[in-house]
């Protein structure tokens, strides 16, 4: 089985994947994904309402207090670390792109707070440009169902997922393969019985 026909079986389980941090507009999905980091999309949904209703575009969170940005977001992992990240973020967007999210690599990484998975949601999510994120779901899922190597590194389970599906699937495709994995291909008590997978599963070759 290839990778185009697992997405095909993954799409038959879950239709309507697609990006689940509510957003706006470039700067509020930027914003969102980085406070992603560690933590769920659920947690971070309960916050940005009211962080976006204060801060609404870059120029405002860039001119807040770091301890006011904290007060927003306190109630998730990390957050003294994002608060300034997102700070700086804001600045780096206002001083090189006059405050709109820029859309290629090497812009958005060298925005604070910004790597490569980031840069690549940004891409698909944000400008529909063909992308594959890959996040600890997709990256389990790669491994498990034989799409990359246990040892292989984020960049190198990217490389190879973009080679094997369709460059027209990648932007849904990283969808599919997070609800995959968020919900059913689990990283602790996997939904085996109900998976359609179990011939080429290399869960317990792996180990994780």
């Amino acid at each position: 089985m290839n990778a185009n026909e697992i997405l095909d079986e993954i799409e038959k389980i879950f239709p309507d994947a697609q990006c689940e941090l509510v957003h706006q507009n470039p700067f509020q999905l930027l914003i969102a994904v980085i406070l992603s980091a560690q933590t769920t999309d659920v947690s971070v949904n309960k916050i940005t309402p009211a962080l976006f209703k204060a801060y609404p575009d870059a120029k405002a969170m860039a001119e807040a207090e770091i301890k006011d940005i904290e007060s927003y977001i306190h109630s998730i992992g990390l957050y003294k670390n994002k608060a300034r990240s997102l700070k700086k973020c804001s600045k780096d967007l206002i001083e090189k792109f006059d405050g709109q999210v820029p859309s290629t690599y090497k812009e958005l990484m060298s925005l604070q707070g910004v790597g490569r998975k980031t840069a690549n949601v940004v891409r698909s999510v944000a400008f529909d440009i063909p992308s594959f994120a890959v996040d600890t779901h997709v990256e389990r899922v790669s491994k498990r169902l034989g799409l990359a190597k246990p040892y292989d590194s984020v960049e190198k389970v990217e490389e190879k997922l973009k080679r094997k599906v369709d460059r027209n699937r990648w932007n849904q495709g990283h969808h599919d393969m997070i609800f995959f994995g968020r919900y059913l291909c689990t990283s602790r008590n996997p939904k085996c019985e109900t998976c359609p997978f179990p011939s080429i599963c290399r869960k317990d070759k792996i180990g994780r």
